[in-house]
This record gives structure tokens, sequence and C-alpha cells, in this order.
């Protein structure tokens, strides 16, 4: 992640206002300063009041950007041909080159290119047919060779967009859909990883992951809170995974994401950015980034000032905590990497008629074979099953549940309306109090189809399709028809006894009778209630109304 990248997308943020009506003028040399608009209207949020307040200043507005590294998805590293697999044992998956011994040279691997490829126009981004490798000099003990081979001067992708949903309004319950601009998406290595023994006072070093090939891609600072970075990183993220170009599992450190964060006023001088590194979850990263704007703005309002630093956030704590300050710019000593050539892609035009395809990365080839996206699944889903489109976002969420929902639509008469409702409020919950995937879930898409089966044919009702479900959740091999005919679960069909039990119900709850016949009619779902109870949810409910309407107006 270079410094000055981060600069260019401020510059082309602030080159967006000028064209939308601010006008921007650079300021002290480092800030960017600009004034608005006659009649444009400044969107933000405040902490508290503060005298700037009191003297009429508009909101504060936060500026966030992103930088995100996406380990690709691949057998071998990126110059290398160590394999590449998390968790194995340290230091067991290094080749010379990713000790850096003299004498090695780097071998580029064409998987590593097709994924960066395919990335880039999945994401809009204009694939550079000629790109650059450079040499980015640090010094650090997982970095053997003391520097890392990037494309600083020309990335193999740039200038893309990527559109993510979230909700909003004071329910959560209205998507709207923004748009984030990328900046440029750049293949690079990955460090190793540093073990840090407080016991014995050292540090060990482990190479498994030095060399493995990372995508970097850039965004611009077009967001404003953490949620909205949140959505734009889950998007990627699914984004990342339909394609088989990363994993994209943050837990794994397969997606790491850096956010950079600064708030002013509208009109007033761009504020000084602070950075939080090494993010590894969609979660953390919305709370860090919250914190961070409201750390800043009461820094300000207390008449302090931010400083220009990198900080990490302490999950635990709820907080970001200072690492290193960023004031003394750290000079990379960017330089060309000698020893690999420029990487040249083609498309069909370009494609010589004697060169070997084997021998060489097509970029219209690789479009041709992309998969649907998910904003492209999600129509799908609302077109074909009729669902709500937030619904849609809730299928593809989570790995699996999509596949899942359709398996048990084709196996059940059940309306497809009906069938999300039970994935996404009995599958989906129980799946999440157990910390388990869809894959590993008890209940598969068969058993649920039967189960629904069963409800949509009148044999069972609701409340006992829903004691089905527990039981079928302790995976002991029974079918739902079996747990069924065990528990004794179907419909009373006997008119007579749905007589006696609501009479009964009704003579033993005189209270709620009188409310009812007062006119309070809240209460009688409080009877309907009660028959179920009695009955053990073997009563329909629609019956058990009729019954109680007709005797309460006798």
């Amino acid at each position: 992640m270079a410094a000055s990248i981060l600069r260019r997308c401020w510059g082309s943020l602030l080159a967006q206002r000028c064209r939308t009506g601010d006008v921007p003028v650079l300021h002290n040399g480092q800030t960017w300063r600009r004034a608005q608009a006659p009649g444009s209207i400044a969107s933000g949020r405040r902490a508290g009041n503060s005298p700037a307040g009191e003297r009429g200043v508009a909101p504060w507005v936060a500026v966030v950007g992103l930088e995100i590294h996406a380990q690709i998805s691949s057998n071998s590293k990126l110059f290398s041909g160590s394999q590449v697999q998390f968790a194995a044992p340290p230091n067991s998956l290094v080749s010379f080159f990713d000790a850096s011994l003299p004498g090695t040279l780097p071998a580029l691997n064409r998987r590593c290119v097709e994924a960066a490829v395919m990335t880039g126009l999945a994401l809009n981004c204009r694939i550079n047919k000629k790109s650059l490798f450079d040499r980015k000099h640090y010094f650090y003990a997982d970095l053997p060779a003391g520097y890392q081979i990037t494309q600083q001067r020309l990335p193999v992708a740039v200038n893309g967009s990527l559109s993510y949903s979230l909700c909003v309004g004071g329910k959560k319950n209205q998507m709207v859909t923004r748009t984030v601009r990328i900046k440029q998406i750049q293949l690079e290595q990955d460090s190793g990883k540093s073990l840090h023994d407080d016991t014995r006072s050292q540090t060990l070093i482990d190479l498994n992951r030095a060399g493995v090939g990372l995508m970097e891609v850039v965004m611009e600072p077009d967001m404003s809170s953490g949620e909205e970075a949140a959505a734009a990183v889950r998007e990627l993220q699914l984004i990342l995974q339909t394609l088989g170009s990363s994993q994209a599992i943050m837990a794994e450190g397969q997606l790491r994401v850096d956010a950079n964060v600064s708030v002013h006023h509208p009109g007033e001088a761009y504020g000084v950015r602070t950075e939080v590194k090494n993010i590894n979850s969609a979660r953390f990263l919305a709370r860090a980034i919250d914190y961070e704007i409201q750390r800043q703005i009461k820094e300000l309002e207390n008449g302090q000032t931010v400083m220009n630093e990198t900080r990490a956030f302490d999950y635990k704590l709820g907080c970001t905590i200072p690492m290193r300050d960023k004031e003394g710019k750290q000079d990379y000593r960017f330089m060309p990497e000698p020893n690999l050539p420029p990487l040249i892609l083609y498309d069909t035009k370009s494609l010589p008629a004697n060169m070997n395809h084997q021998q060489v990365v097509n970029i219209d080839w690789i479009r041709e074979r992309l998969p649907d996206l998910p904003s492209v699944k999600r129509v799908k889903l609302v077109e074909q099953y009729g669902i709500l489109p937030e619904h849609s976002f809730a299928l593809l969420n989570e790995d699996g549940l999509m596949e899942f929902f359709q398996n048990v639509v084709r196996q059940t008469q059940m309306n497809p309306k009906k069938v999300i409702g039970w994935i996404l409020n009995d599958m989906l919950c129980y799946l999440k109090q157990h910390n388990l995937t869809v894959k590993e879930s008890p209940v598969s898409s068969l058993l649920l189809a039967d189960l629904l089966n069963l409800l949509e044919r009148g044999a069972i009702s609701s409340s006992a399709a829903k004691q089905v479900f527990e039981e079928l959740w302790k995976g002991e091999g029974k079918t739902p028809l079996q747990i069924v005919k065990e528990k004794k679960l179907e419909l009373i069909q006997d008119q007579q006894e749905f007589e006696q039990i609501c009479q009964a119900v009704m003579e033993g709850h005189q209270e709620e009778v009188m409310e009812i016949k007062k006119g309070n009619r809240k209460v009688l779902n409080k009877l309907i209630g009660l028959v179920q109870r009695t009955t053990r949810g073997r009563a329909d409910p629609v019956l058990v109304k009729q019954i109680l309407e007709k005797r309460l107006s006798q």
C-alpha cells in the first residue's frame, strides 16, 4: 500500500467534487480546501455540541477510503512454486526465492495474473495490456529481500467501480445502492508473519506466507461511515468468492482491510487522515471507522489536533490505538523490478496469429467466462421467486444459503415467499445460534422440504412444524413424518373435540371473553394461543378462530 496512491485517491475525489459544483483549492501543500457551490447541501453527522456549532458551522463530514488486500486463490505463490496452505507448520512452505537466497529469480504465476484480470473485469476496470513490476524497499524481519515486488507505476487494472447496497431508515427497512470508485488493482507479494513471544521476549519469523500472491484493491475515498465501508467490503468479498479469484476468508487473513479516515466541515480544509491497519472482519471495520470518526471529532472540538498516524483496532476495547506516526514521509525508494519484464496481456484483436494461446493471457477469453455476479443473481432471485430484494441479499450473504433455498423450492409445493421465511427466520437463526455453516447443517434441504410439504397439505399446524424442526435439528436421522407420528402432532380432525377444547378455554378465561365482547378484538389472539397450547400445536389456527368467533357471538 503506497502513500502516493492514497494521495492520488484524495486528489481524484476532489476533482470529482469540482465537477459536481465544489471548487477545490490547494491548501498548505498537504490538504485541500474547497468552496461550496451556492445551494449545495452538505451531508454528514456531528457528535455533540461545540462552539463551532454555535457559530453556524455545518455538521462534520467524514471521508473514508479503503485499501484491501485479497489473497489470490492459487496452489502456488506469486513468483515461486512453493505451495500455499493455511496453518501449515512454520517455515515448511518456503522456497529459496521466498527466503531471498542470492541468485534466485522470480517466475510469474499465470494463475495469479488471470485472477487479477478477472477481478478487474468484474469491478468494471480498464485492464492495462501492459503493466510493470516495481520494488518497494523497506526493512522488516519478515521481508527477507528488504523489498516487496508490487505494481506502483502501472498496475494491471485501473478506473473501476463497485456498487453495493445497505439498509437505511429508522427501521433499516429501505435498501439504497451506492457506488465507490476503484482506483486500481495491483499484483504484489505478501510478507511473512512475525510471531511475538512475550514470555521469552523474542519474535519468531514464519515465512510460509512470504511471496503469496495478493491483489491490492485501492478504493477511492467515496464513503463516509463504517456501515458504508463494511457493505462495500462484503460486496467485494462476495464477488471474489463468486469469481474464485480469492476465497476471501477474513478470519484466515485472506482479506485484510486498511481504512483511511478524516473529518472536516464542508467548505473547510480536508482534515488530517489516520490509517487503521489490518482489519479482518467487516463488523470490526464498521466499528473501527465509526469510533475513529467520533474520536477525531472529539479531538477537534476540544481544541486539539488529529495526528497523521497509523492506528490499530482493539476489538475487545472497541477502540483504535496508536501504532506509529506518519508525520515523517517514508521513502520506499521505488524502482523498476529488473528481473521481471513488462507484463503483456492480449485481447482477441491484438493476439498474434502465430502465438501459442497457452502461453498468453487473453482478456476477452476471461471476460466471456465470467460467472453471474452477486448483483445479477439477486435480480434473478427476485424475478424468479417473487421474494423481496432484501431477502435476496440475505440469501447471498451466507455461503451456500441460496443453493439451499433453491433446492427446497424444487422439492416442495409451498410458495417460495413462504419458504424464504422458513429459511431466514428459522434455518439461518439456528445456524447462527450454533455457529454452523449451511454445509454443516443437520437439517438437509430434503428434510426441510418434506416438513414444509406436511405443513402445506394441512397435516400439521405451523406451531407443530416448529416443534418438528427442533427435533430435526438434533440430527437423529428421523424424517418429519416419523417425528409427527411419534410426538402425535397431527392436526385434530374431530370437529366436536375442537368445539369442546375451545369451550373449555373460554370458560377458564372469562375476563378475556368479557374484553372481547366489549370490543377489544386483540385479546382473541390470546385465546387462540391458549387453545394451541392446550392441543400442543395440533389445532388449525384458522379453524380455532372461526369456532371462537362463533361462540363469542352467541
